[in-house]
Protein backbone atom coordinates (compact mmCIF):
# COMPACT_ATOMS: atom_id res chain seq x y z
CA UNK A 1 0.00 0.00 0.00
CA UNK A 2 1.52 3.32 -0.85
CA UNK A 3 0.10 7.25 0.16
CA UNK A 4 0.91 9.87 -1.48
CA UNK A 5 -0.28 13.93 -1.64
CA UNK A 6 -0.24 15.29 -4.87
CA UNK A 7 -0.53 19.24 -5.90
CA UNK A 8 -1.44 19.62 -9.50
CA UNK A 9 -0.42 22.74 -11.28
CA UNK A 10 -1.72 24.03 -14.55
CA UNK A 11 -5.35 25.02 -15.89
CA UNK A 12 -6.75 23.06 -13.35
CA UNK A 13 -9.50 24.65 -12.14
CA UNK A 14 -13.12 25.03 -13.80
CA UNK A 15 -12.39 22.11 -16.65
CA UNK A 16 -13.90 19.29 -14.55
CA UNK A 17 -10.60 18.00 -13.14
CA UNK A 18 -11.86 17.04 -9.81
CA UNK A 19 -14.78 15.31 -11.13
CA UNK A 20 -11.95 13.56 -13.19
CA UNK A 21 -10.27 12.50 -10.89
CA UNK A 22 -12.67 11.46 -8.41
CA UNK A 23 -14.13 9.16 -11.47
CA UNK A 24 -10.62 7.58 -12.24
CA UNK A 25 -9.68 6.87 -8.48
CA UNK A 26 -13.11 5.46 -8.14
CA UNK A 27 -12.85 2.99 -11.58
CA UNK A 28 -9.07 2.28 -9.85
CA UNK A 29 -10.50 0.87 -6.40
CA UNK A 30 -8.36 4.29 -4.61
CA UNK A 31 -8.89 5.71 -1.72
CA UNK A 32 -8.60 8.98 -1.03
CA UNK A 33 -10.00 12.72 -1.79
CA UNK A 34 -9.71 15.71 -4.04
CA UNK A 35 -9.80 19.35 -3.49
CA UNK A 36 -9.30 22.80 -5.24
CA UNK A 37 -6.86 25.22 -3.42
CA UNK A 38 -7.31 28.83 -3.23
CA UNK A 39 -4.02 29.22 -5.31
CA UNK A 40 -5.85 27.72 -8.37
CA UNK A 41 -4.09 25.01 -7.72
CA UNK A 42 -5.38 21.03 -7.18
CA UNK A 43 -4.31 18.89 -4.30
CA UNK A 44 -5.51 15.44 -4.08
CA UNK A 45 -4.50 12.50 -1.75
CA UNK A 46 -4.06 9.15 -3.09
CA UNK A 47 -3.99 5.81 -1.20
CA UNK A 48 -3.91 1.67 -2.91
CA UNK A 49 -1.79 -0.07 -4.51
CA UNK A 50 1.88 0.76 -5.43
CA UNK A 51 1.27 0.21 -9.20
CA UNK A 52 -2.51 1.33 -8.79
CA UNK A 53 -1.59 4.53 -7.64
CA UNK A 54 1.18 5.08 -10.45
CA UNK A 55 -1.20 4.45 -12.97
CA UNK A 56 -3.75 7.32 -11.55
CA UNK A 57 0.12 9.41 -11.06
CA UNK A 58 0.05 9.05 -14.98
CA UNK A 59 -3.69 9.99 -15.41
CA UNK A 60 -3.37 13.24 -13.17
CA UNK A 61 -0.14 13.88 -15.52
CA UNK A 62 -2.77 14.10 -18.18
CA UNK A 63 -6.08 15.17 -17.24
CA UNK A 64 -8.90 15.60 -18.75
CA UNK A 65 -9.05 17.33 -21.94
CA UNK A 66 -10.05 20.54 -20.93
CA UNK A 67 -7.24 20.87 -18.54
CA UNK A 68 -3.22 22.04 -19.01
CA UNK A 69 -1.41 20.12 -16.64
CA UNK A 70 1.72 21.65 -15.71
CA UNK A 71 3.23 19.70 -13.39
CA UNK A 72 3.34 17.54 -10.30
CA UNK A 73 4.22 17.78 -7.06
CA UNK A 74 4.27 14.24 -5.57
CA UNK A 75 4.92 13.71 -1.75
CA UNK A 76 4.49 10.72 0.69
CA UNK A 77 0.46 10.99 3.23
CA UNK A 78 1.13 9.33 6.64
CA UNK A 79 -2.58 10.04 7.80
CA UNK A 80 -5.22 7.95 7.58
CA UNK A 81 -7.55 8.34 4.64
CA UNK A 82 -10.89 6.99 5.17
CA UNK A 83 -11.92 4.18 2.80
CA UNK A 84 -13.54 5.37 -0.65
CA UNK A 85 -13.04 8.48 -2.86
CA UNK A 86 -14.58 12.02 -2.61
CA UNK A 87 -14.32 15.57 -3.39
CA UNK A 88 -13.58 18.31 -0.29
CA UNK A 89 -14.61 22.10 -0.33
CA UNK A 90 -12.03 24.13 -1.41
CA UNK A 91 -9.61 24.90 0.74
Amino acid sequence: MRAVQVIVRGTVQGVGFRAFVEREAQALGLDGWVRNRRDGTVEAVITGDDAVVDRMLMALRVGPPASDVEGLTIAPHAEVVATGFRTLPTE
